[in-house]
């Protein structure tokens, strides 16, 4: 087998399309080639939070009782080891995923580190320390950029690191857009230290009165989250072009979503933040100037090294 299944692809193609607008967009950018692993590796991710959620293609989750979401995620180790074991899956997503990790050689290890991250979840974990929060954020999503990084051929352990660095941004700028919504179904990322330093107990943390130190608080998170977009642009350099250019373009999405957040103040979460129809042409425009330039960049600067920044596990 050397490339994917057509029929696995247009399935995958159709989860991510439901699922996430803003990666959807970002992944017609790729070469074909490149494009498929996306949607295959997408479709799996997708399809595990679904389940673990109780969800849709994210959508209308439901509150799920500790025991099911523990069933959930004890079936869901099993099928994806069946599925790198290489035997035949009767699930179309779990069939996506066997092509992708054997087509692009994915580790092992980096799949049940994504479901470790849904683990923490399924058993209430707790965030104390800022550096806790990036450990949930390495597990739910730094991994994920890990493996896009062997889809689109980087195998370099530092352009690794900077691709995980690029997966913490984007889960911090999503934590710091739904801390509302997360916090209305009983889940906290932000560390509670945090919290405690501006005098909001954690059970009144959706109190009105509460609202502007919260904001400071989702402000604090997008800084931490800026470190990190910061570090994620040295990677770009050893990507292919186009791969450059849906990266470069993803990134600029997440960041105008936290930038949004931050313009709105306490108001940040009285309606979903979302990006247009327009910032995401521009995105576009910008990331293919990105895509253009940073090798040229490169040559004439040092990349700066990842000093204070959380590290994924070697």
């Amino acid at each position: 087998m050397t490339q994917a299944t057509p029929d696995l692809v247009r399935l995958s193609q159709t989860i991510i399309t439901k699922g996430s607008k803003s990666f959807a967009a970002a992944a017609r950018l790729f070469d074909p080639e490149t494009r498929a692993g996306a949607y295959l590796l997408y479709a799996w991710c997708r399809h595990c939070d679904d389940v673990i959620d109780g969800q849709d293609h994210g959508f209308s989750g439901t509150n799920r009782s500790a025991a099911d979401m523990q069933a959930a995620l004890d079936g869901l180790r099993h099928q994806t080891r069946d599925a790198l074991a290489g035997k035949q899956m009767a699930d179309p997503v779990f069939a996506a995923f066997q092509q992708v990790a054997k087509l692009h050689h994915i580790p092992e290890r980096h799949a049940f580190e994504l479901l470790d991250g849904f683990a923490m979840d399924a058993a209430g974990q707790t965030y104390q320390t800022i550096e806790d929060t990036l450990a949930y954020c390495y597990h739910v999503a730094g991994v994920v950029g890990v493996m896009m990084s062997h889809v689109m051929g980087a195998r370099d352990p530092a352009t690794l690191d900077r691709a995980s660095d690029l997966g913490l941004a984007f889960q911090l700028t999503n934590i710091a857009r739904d801390i509302v919504d997360d916090a209305k179904v009983g889940r906290l990322y932000l560390p509670r230290d945090w919290l405690a330093e501006v005098g909001i107990p954690v059970e009144a943390i959706l109190a009105p009165e509460h609202r502007a130190a919260l904001h400071g608080v989702a402000q604090r998170l997008l800084r931490v989250a800026e470190a990190y977009y910061a570090s994620s642009a040295v990677g770009l350099a050893e990507l292919p072009l186009r791969c450059r250019w849906a990266v470069a373009t993803a990134r600029t999405v997440y960041q105008a979503i936290g930038r949004e957040v931050e313009r709105r103040g306490p108001h940040a979460w009285d309606t979903r933040v979302s990006t247009s129809k327009a910032q995401k042409l521009a995105a576009v425009a910008g990331g293919a100037v990105t895509a253009l330039t940073t090798p040229i960049t490169r040559q004439l600067t040092q990349a700066p090294a990842r000093t204070g920044l959380w590290t994924r596990p070697q």
